[in-house]
């Protein structure tokens, strides 16, 4: 009986937490799975930031969404799959539809370029997802934002002449998720992130523009990530 009521308390929680509106509005807009900033889930939400601030602290305290922080700004996303198939089931019962982001950023930044001194864009996310799917990329279970290599990931890295024991005692962060601000979706950033554009320029996968950050991918370069890591055309 008691595990029943705590069940019936959870599940009313959770169920107050998406239903105020705007705490409801800022968990659709993270649907599409890209992140956003508090000021921009305030925005969404149509209320104050310092509310929105309120708002965000309850959806992470009942584990709805996910917070990275990056710099000065904090991006917030869904907390998991079954969190978005709890929403998604929810519109399906409510009969409404929702809309889909869509980034503003100039074509040929948003498909590839330098963030600092790693790869971002819409490639460095497929990437970055290819290899979560791979196995080569493993979660911290208690840093979200941390990556470590699988025995796979090792072994296919170092084929393309990364050195990976160096790699990893460089003084820096080995591996790391880093929000794309095109995308809203992470890239693989720190130490193993810069190591994979050495690697894309210098064997020419990738060719950088004179007068900004944009990457252009060549024809061998999308050739070699296909082959390489399974990319989609």
């Amino acid at each position: 009986m008691n595990a029943d009521v705590h069940i019936d308390t959870s599940v009313s929680r959770i169920a107050a937490a998406i239903g105020e509106p705007a705490r409801a509005r800022m968990l659709y807009s993270l649907l599409d799975g890209r992140a956003r900033t508090s000021t921009e889930l305030a925005i969404v939400a149509e209320v104050s930031p310092s509310t929105a601030s309120v708002h965000l602290a309850q959806l992470k305290e009942l584990q709805l969404v996910d917070v990275l922080a990056q710099g000065k700004h904090r991006y917030y996303s869904l907390h998991g799959a079954h969190v978005a198939a709890a929403l998604e089931a929810l519109v399906v019962v409510a009969g409404a539809s929702r809309h889909r982001f869509v980034p503003s950023t100039p074509s040929r930044l948003r498909n590839a370029r330098t963030c600092y001194d790693h790869m971002a864009g819409a490639v460095a996310v497929a990437l970055h997802d290819r290899f979560i799917e791979l196995g080569w990329l493993s979660t911290d279970a208690i840093d979200i934002t941390a990556y470590d290599l699988g025995s796979d990931g090792v072994i296919a890295l170092g084929k393309l002449g990364i050195d990976i024991a160096a790699t990893r005692n460089l003084r820096r962060r080995f591996a790391c998720a880093c929000v794309d601000w095109s995308e809203r979706r992470p890239h693989i950033g720190g130490a193993i992130g810069a190591a994979l554009l050495y690697v894309a320029r210098k064997r020419r996968w990738v060719i950088p523009d004179l007068d900004s950050r944009a990457l252009r991918v060549t024809p061998v370069g999308k050739r070699e990530m296909q082959q390489r890591f399974g990319l989609p055309d």
